[in-house]
C-alpha cells in the first residue's frame, strides 16, 4: 500500500527532507533485505502552521516515525500509516473577545461536521483554555479521520482549517501474535497550557506491552527540531526544520507469520483457552508464541476506550494473558519424559526391565491409582511410556529418587525462565526440600515422588518450557537460549543489534536413552496402546506425549490438557507444545483435546508434501522383548 505523498509549502529544505525521507519504506528482514512487499511505503510528516506567535521564538520536538516490527521473512507485524488530523487555526493578531473565539471556533466545527458527518463534543472551556494560552497552535478538533471523512473534507476544507498529517501505529494481521507485538499508548495528552520549548507537536507515542514496551527505546527513533519564530503582533515570521528526526529502529523477530497465524488459528477453533508454542529445536528460535483468547491492539490505536478496556479486563477468560509464556501448569504425563530420562540415565532402571502396571499401587497408607483400568502386564519403558502407565512410573520414580529427576528437570530448562524479551514471563516450579519444607512443612517423601512422576503435585511448567525442553529431545542433548528476535535494524536495513543463537548446556545424555525416548515418543503417536492417535499425520511422522492434569484451587479445580514433542521424527524441524485449559469440573484429555490441534497446523504445514521415506512410519518394534497385548485402548485419554 503506498500513501499519497505529503505536499509541504515550507522552505526548500524543508520539502527536499520530505523527499529523501518518504520512501523509507522500511522492508524489514536479517539483512540483506527481504521481499519489497513486506512492509508499506511510509512518508515523513512535515508540520505545517497557518499561525502566529507572541514576538517570540520556539523549538519545538518533531515526533520520529516508529519502527516497525516484523516477523522472520520481513512480513509487518506492526508499523506505521499515515493518518490525518483536523485542526483550526486563529487568525491574528489574537485579539478576538471570548465570545468572538467562541463564535469563530463553533462555526468551523459546525461547517467540518456536516461535511464529515460527525458530531463534535468540545467543551466551551476547552476552546478558550486553548485560545487564551496557545492560540497561534493548531487547535484539534478530531484525531485519525477515516479515509471517508478525509476524502469527504480534504477539498472542502473551510476558511482557516487545515487536516495535519500524522503517522499512527497500525497491527496489520490484527490479532494475530498480538500479545507478543503488544501495543502503544500516547506519552500525554494534547498540551493546553502556555507553549514550552521542546513539547512535541503532537504527542507521541509509546510502547505499553509486548515487544513494543520492551523494545521502545529502539523503536522510538530521535526528535527532529522545529523552529518557530514571530514578531511582537503574532505574525509569524519564519519557519523551518533545524533538525530532521531520525526514524526509529526496526525490530525483527524470529517468528513465522503463517506458523503464529495457524497455531491461533488451531487454538480458537478447537479451545477456548489454551496455548502453542513452536520452535526451532536445531537454534531455539520461537516460530510460534500463541496463546487463546487474545486481542486486536488495533483496539488501542489510538487510544481505547474506558468501556473498552473494562471489557477486556473483565473477560473471565483473560484475553490480555499471554498463556504461552506467563501461565503455568502441571505437565501431567509429559513430564514422564524428563522422568525416564533421570531413571534411565541414573540406572536406577534399564531398558529392558520390566515394571507391572497395575491398576494401583500402594505407597506407605496411600494407594495411587492408574488412569486405566485392568493389569497392563509387565512394560519396559519404552511400552509404558507408550501407553502413560502412570503405576509403572511411580514405582520407577520412587526407585530414582527425587534428586535425579530434579536435577534432570532443570537441565530440561524446567524451573527457571526462557529469557525473553517480554515482561511477566512465568518460571514455573520443579519442588525441591527447600521448598517443601517452606510450603508444608517436611521434605520430599515417596508420595510426593510419586506424584511428581507422573507431573502432579506441585509442579508447574509454562508451555513455552515445555516446547523448550521437546527441543533438546529433538537435537539430542543441547539445551537452546529460546530467542524471540533476531536482529534490530536502522530503517534502512543495518544491522544495529543480533542476538546471536546460543546454546545454554550440552547434556552428556547417551544415544540409548535418546532412541528408547524416540522409539516411545512415536509409538505413542502410532502405536497400539498409544495416546495421541489424533496427532498422526499422513505426510510425517510425529512423535509426541501426552499428559492429563488437574490445576486449580480445590473445588474449582480445571484440567490441563497437554501435547508435546517434535516432528519429522527422523529429522526433527519443529519442537512443540499445546496445552488445553478446560472449565471446572470438565474432563478433557490430552490425546483428544490438545493433539488435534497440534495435527490441526502441521497438516497445512506439510500439506501436499510426500515422506521421503514413507516405510519409517512405523511402530517402532522391539522384538526381543515380550509384552502383555493391550487391550485396544482409546486414545482419547491419559
Amino acid at each position: 500500500m503506498t500513501f499519497m505523498r505529503i505536499v509541504v509549502e515550507l522552505w526548500m529544505a524543508l520539502w527536499l527532507f520530505a523527499l529523501s525521507a518518504a520512501t523509507h519504506a522500511q522492508t524489514l528482514a536479517p539483512a540483506p533485505a527481504v521481499s519489497p512487499s513486506a512492509s508499506p511505503e511510509e512518508e515523513t510528516i512535515i508540520p505545517t502552521f497557518e499561525t502566529q506567535k507572541l514576538a517570540r521564538t520556539y523549538i519545538l520536538d518533531v515526533p520520529a516515525p516508529r519502527g516497525q516490527i516484523a516477523d522472520r521473512n520481513g512480513a509487518p507485524l506492526a508499523q506505521n500509516r499515515l493518518s490525518y488530523n483536523l485542526v483550526i487555526n486563529f487568525p491574528t493578531p489574537l485579539d478576538f473577545s471570548d465570545k468572538q473565539a467562541l463564535s469563530y471556533t463553533r462555526e468551523k466545527i459546525d461547517a467540518a461536521g456536516k461535511i464529515i458527518g460527525r458530531r463534535f463534543r468540545i467543551s466551551d472551556e476547552t476552546i478558550l483554555r486553548h485560545y487564551r494560552n496557545r492560540g497561534i497552535m493548531p487547535f484539534e478538533i478530531a484525531q485519525n479521520l477515516s479515509q471517508e471523512e478525509y476524502e469527504k473534507i480534504k477539498d472542502a476544507l473551510p476558511a482557516g482549517m487545515m487536516v495535519r498529517p500524522i503517522y499512527v501505529r497500525i497491527y496489520p494481521n490484527g490479532k494475530i501474535a498480538g500479545q507478543i507485538i503488544g501495543y502503544t499508548g500516547k506519552t500525554g495528552r494534547n498540551p493546553d497550557g502556555i507553549i514550552d520549548n521542546h513539547e512535541t507537536l503532537w504527542p507521541e507515542t509509546e510502547g505499553r506491552e509486548g515487544l513494543e514496551q520492551t523494545f521502545n527505546e529502539m523503536l522510538t527513533g530521535k526528535h527532529g527540531e522545529y523552529k518557530l519564530t514571530f514578531d511582537k503582533d503574532d505574525r509569524k515570521t519564519s519557519e523551518r526544520l533545524i533538525t530532521s528526526p531520525e526514524p526509529g529502529y526496526n525490530v525483527v523477530t524470529t517468528l513465522d507469520l503463517h506458523l503464529q497465524e495457524l497455531a491461533e488459528k488451531a487454538l480458537a477453533s478447537k479451545a477456548k483457552r489454551g496455548a502453542m508454542v513452536i520452535i526451532d529445536p536445531n537454534n531455539g528460535d520461537i516460530l510460534a508464541l500463541a496463546s487463546w483468547p487474545t486481542y486486536d491492539p488495533n483496539m488501542f490505536v489510538p487510544s481505547i476506550s474506558a468501556d473498552q478496556l473494562k471489557a477486556l479486563q473483565d473477560d473471565k477468560d483473560i484475553p490480555l494473558l499471554p498463556r504461552a509464556y506467563r501461565s503455568s501448569y502441571p505437565p501431567g504425563s509429559t513430564f514422564k519424559i524428563a522422568v525416564g530420562i533421570a531413571a534411565l540415565e541414573s540406572h536406577a532402571v534399564y531398558r529392558d526391565d520390566r515394571y507391572q502396571c497395575v491398576p494401583a499401587y500402594q505407597i506407605g497408607n496411600v494407594t495411587f491409582h492408574n488412569w486405566k483400568k485392568g493389569d497392563r502386564g509387565a512394560l519396559n519403558f519404552v511400552q509404558a511410556l507408550t501407553e502413560s502407565c502412570d503405576t509403572w512410573f511411580y514405582q520407577v520414580g520412587v526407585k530414582t529418587g527425587s534428586a535425579p529427576i530434579i536435577d534432570w528437570a532443570l537441565k530440561l530448562g524446567f524451573g527457571a525462565k526462557c529469557g525473553i524479551p517480554l515482561r511477566g514471563e512465568a518460571e514455573g516450579r520443579i519442588p525441591n526440600d527447600e521448598y517443601m519444607k517452606a510450603t508444608h512443612g517436611r521434605k520430599i517423601l515417596n508420595g510426593d515422588i510419586a506424584n511428581m512422576s507422573i507431573g502432579q503435585g506441585d509442579i508447574q511448567v509454562t508451555p513455552l518450557q515445555m516446547a523448550q525442553a521437546m527441543g533438546v529431545i529433538a537435537n539430542r542433548g543441547t539445551l537452546y537460549q529460546t530467542r524471540l528476535v533476531q536482529q534490530v535494524q536502522t530503517f534502512d536495513n543495518q544491522i544495529v543489534t543480533a542476538y546471536q543463537v546460543r546454546a545454554k548446556r550440552t547434556m552428556d545424555l547417551s544415544s540409548e536413552t535418546l532412541d528408547q525416548l524416540d522409539t516411545g515418543m512415536i509409538n505413542v503417536v502410532n502405536g497400539a496402546g498409544g495416546t495421541a492417535h489424533q496427532a498422526s499425520l499422513d505426510n510425517v511422522e510425529v512423535a509426541g506425549k501426552t499428559g492429563t492434569a488437574q490445576w486449580g484451587p480445590k473445588n474449582k479445580e480445571r484440567t490441563a490438557a497437554w501435547f508435546a514433542g517434535f516432528l519429522p521424527a527422523d529429522q526433527p524441524r519443529y519442537a512443540f507444545a499445546a496445552v488445553y485449559e478446560g472449565d471446572v469440573g470438565s474432563k478433557v484429555h490430552g490425546g483428544s483435546a490438545a493433539a488435534p490441534m497440534i495435527a490441526d497446523v502441521f497438516k497445512e504445514v506439510y500439506k501436499g508434501q510426500m515422506v521421503a521415506h514413507h516405510e519409517q512410519r512405523r511402530v517402532r518394534e522391539q522384538p526381543q522383548i515380550r509384552r502383555a497385548e493391550p487391550v485396544e485402548e482409546d486414545d482419547e485419554s491419559d
